[in-house]
């Protein structure tokens, strides 16, 4: 049988609590042969099989945690054995989390943590945290996923992992009221609260600006217009050069003042101008909040 011409290890380890279970099914899904605390004593066998695989398994993702802990030592010494090999491609990804962040989601699903069966998660995670100290500093990617959604985490791992990382650079546009705060995730900020406002006509006041009467009266002035044809200049112009850096997706968020109607339209008129060239995803953070405090 021929063999690959070389496999792509990923060690999906960390802190208990920070991850682990979301990042194996985001590896998962995207096509990497996964396998759940293999003990590292069978790791060289394991990817000597994977080696023989007449390329159908080179993307191979395994997860180690203090369920494994004992073979610690073992796993350190078969790194150093791929490393030195011709077919493996050893990556560890490492997913931590504040302690705070690990109390709470322990608290949450009411489990006991595997260091401290019977004791305060604090006690488990505190000496977790001293076991896997080597482990982290030989960590080539750490996740901090203490503010992460587990979409986030997701999107994350396919963005960083994914075998054609040019095809998932994403834009994502997304609309908000400045009423509400300005998105922590935002990388491009502007500010549309200087254009007519469809608030103050009575029978809008209602509607947002996915309705196409709204959408019509944002776009029909000459400042809207101008305004959309510099942005579009300036993403067109900015856009591949976040790309060529490395970046999975630049947040560009429109605002106004509730995040109903000047916003919204915008935003799709922006991500329609770049969907054609460009992964787009379009995000309305505000276009429910006012029905919330009506109903």
């Amino acid at each position: 049988m021929s063999a690959v011409n070389d496999v792509e290890l990923v060690i999906i380890t960390g802190m208990s609590g920070a991850g682990k279970t979301v990042a194996v099914q985001s590896f998962e899904d995207l096509g990497f042969f996964c396998v759940d605390n293999l003990p590292p004593t069978l790791m060289p066998k394991f990817l000597e099989l994977m080696k023989e695989s007449n390329n159908k398994m080179n993307r191979v993702a395994l997860v180690m945690d203090l369920r494994g802990r004992e073979f610690f030592d073992s796993l350190f010494k078969a790194l150093d054995q791929f490393h030195e090999s011709d077919y493996v491609t050893p990556r560890i990804l490492y997913l931590d989390a504040d302690d705070d962040a690990l109390v709470r989601r322990y608290k949450e699903t009411r489990r006991s943590h595997p260091l401290a069966p019977l004791g305060l998660p604090l006690e488990g995670i505190e000496q977790e945290r001293l076991l896997l100290q080597d482990l982290k500093g030989r960590a080539q990617t750490i996740y901090n996923t203490s503010t992460l959604k587990p979409r986030e985490l997701r999107e994350k791992i396919l963005a960083e992992f994914s075998a054609n990382k040019q095809s998932l650079f994403t834009v994502n546009v997304m609309s908000f009221g400045f009423k509400y705060g300005i998105p922590i995730d935002a990388d491009l900020v502007f500010d549309v609260r200087f254009l007519p406002n469809p608030h103050y006509i009575d029978h809008m006041r209602l509607q947002t600006g996915l309705d196409e009467e709204v959408s019509t009266y944002v776009m029909k002035w000459t400042e809207t217009q101008k305004f959309l044809e510099k942005t579009l200049d300036l993403l067109t112009f900015m856009l591949p050069h976040y790309k060529r850096e490395g970046k999975s997706q630049l947040v560009v968020a429109i605002g106004c003042t509730g995040g109903q109607h000047r916003s919204v339209a915008l935003t799709e008129e922006i991500a329609r101008s770049f969907a054609k060239d460009y992964h787009t995803r379009i995000t309305h953070r505000d276009i429910e909040k006012r029905k919330r405090k009506t109903s």
